[in-house]
This record gives C-alpha cells, structure tokens and sequence, in this order.
C-alpha cells in the first residue's frame, strides 16, 4: 500500500505541474486575447479528477483490495504510456495547451505530433481515460476505475462538445 500512495501521490504532482503550465499558458493566451469557454463544466473536472487520486488509495485501502502483479505491471505500462501521451500533447501544443478550454483567435490549428492524425482529434483525451482506468487498476481498485469512467465518459462529452464549437468558431464567445 505504501507503493501504492507513493505512485498515487506522483500521479498528484504530476497533475500540479500541470497546473502550473497551464497557469502560465492561460496568461500567454490572454495576453493574445483568447476566449474561454466551458467555464460551467470545469469545476465538475477538477472535483472528478480530484475525486480519483483520492477514491485510488481509498479503495485500495478500506477494500483491502489486493496486489495482483498479473494486473499491476500492465496497468503501470498504461499509466506511464497515458502520461508520456499527455506529455507530448503539452509539449506540441506548447503556450496552447491548458486545462480550460481557451482559444486564441487567429491561429492555425496545431496538425504536428499526436495532432497530425485525422481519427485522434483530442489526443490528450486518450491519456486520461487512460491514466482513470490504469490509476486504479494497479492495486485492484475496480469500482474506482468503473465510477470514474463511466462519469468521466459523461464529462468528456460535455468537454469536447465545448473545445469543438470553440475551435469551429474562434472569433465568437462560446458559452458553458
């Protein structure tokens, strides 16, 4: 279990760093005057996403869920794979990329690294319903991985809906 919160608990990091980048990246936008939308669906991400690196070890834990390795080392190779995927996301999308959905008018769409395939339109999607099954899954925490995809699922239809409009029409504000 201690492994366990350790992982859980770098998983956590991760997540603050990503934060930060978008902290500085909404400022760049802004300063080029972006328009933020889905700004009515954003505290129900934070609370999710919190609400899985808290349910993890919870479950885990209160379940007394097993170690099962046959299930851990694959799901820790998904749960790297989903962070190097996300990762590349930030990174090709550089000053671009946030948390929020934020849109500077103006500029071309990003078609380069994970972006450049036609069938994968949201590529940093992938990664987190990736990383919401894996978290989970590395110490048996099954009814944290279902919770989370079935809401997270319900999420990201709402969320991509939003970053769709928003791209579609850059020029004009997007509401929630």
């Amino acid at each position: 279990m201690i492994w366990y919160g350790l992982l859980v608990a770098a998983v956590a990091a991760e997540r603050v760093a990503e934060l930060v980048v978008a902290r500085r990246n909404e400022r760049w936008s802004m300063l080029r005057g972006a328009i933020v939308a889905g700004q009515g669906h954003y505290p129900a991400m934070v609370a999710l996403h919190t609400g899985l690196l808290v349910a993890c070890p919870a479950e885990a834990w209160l379940a007394d869920r097993p170690f099962l390795p046959s299930l851990a080392w694959p799901m820790l190779f998904v749960l790297a794979a989903s962070q190097a995927l996300r990762w590349w996301c930030i990174h090709t999308l550089g000053p671009r990329w946030n948390t929020r959905v934020i849109v500077v008018p103006g500029l071309p769409s990003v078609k380069a690294g994970p972006y450049r395939w036609r069938w994968l339109r949201h590529p940093n999607y992938l990664a987190v319903v990736a990383e919401g099954v894996a978290l989970p899954l590395v110490h048996t925490a099954w009814a944290t991985a279902a919770v989370f995809t079935v809401l997270n699922a319900a999420l990201l239809t709402v969320r991509i809906r939003c970053e769709n409009r928003a791209l579609a029409a850059p020029t004009t504000s997007v509401p929630a």
